[in-house]
């Protein structure tokens, strides 16, 4: 798995969508964009990819498409229209993009490229918004102050309790 990190300037979301999924069919990889300002860190976007790839060795997928199985292991959410709050957005976005080798013939280094080509280069996965993320994962202050994990920890917990909700 490889991270890109980058700004994007989205003016057509399906569009930009598109061009990721012809990147990832080029190169035989899953590649799936996130509004960074969602991500946690870098161990958040592995361990979806975990879930995600270990669901599908299990035959026990909740989508299709390998992509948007990684978007609903990050996201912690079965439903792939309330996953998507963590996609990209038109306007300007700091984004973190997955790049997942799926097969022997996987050339994640030349997706990766391709869709830095997409992007503004930035440092995104260290600027996650506290509040958005809470909002978003459901994170009270109640939950926060019953432990001394943190935020990532509680996110990372909402990913991998996924699979056991089904």
């Amino acid at each position: 798995m490889q991270v890109v990190e980058g700004t994007a300037t989205v003016e057509d979301i399906e569009g930009f969508v598109a061009e990721l999924g012809e990147i990832g069919e080029d190169h035989d990889c899953a590649v799936q964009a996130f509004d960074a300002r969602y991500v946690v860190g870098r161990d958040h976007l592995e361990r979806a990819v975990a879930c995600a790839d270990r669901a599908r060795e299990r035959g026990e997928a909740i989508a299709n498409d390998h992509a948007v199985e990684i978007l609903l292991y990050a996201a912690g959410r079965r439903q792939i229209s309330r996953a998507l709050e963590m996609g990209v957005a038109e306007g300007e976005c700091p984004v973190a993009v997955v790049v997942h080798g799926m097969g022997e013939s996987a050339d994640e280094a030349g997706a990766a490229a391709a869709v830095a080509d997409l992007l503004a280069p930035a440092e995104t996965l260290d600027g996650y918004d506290a509040e958005r993320v809470r909002d978003f994962f459901d994170v009270s202050d109640r939950e926060l102050a019953a432990t001394d994990a943190g935020l990532p920890a509680l996110v990372g917990e909402r990913v991998a309790l996924l699979a056991v909700e089904k």
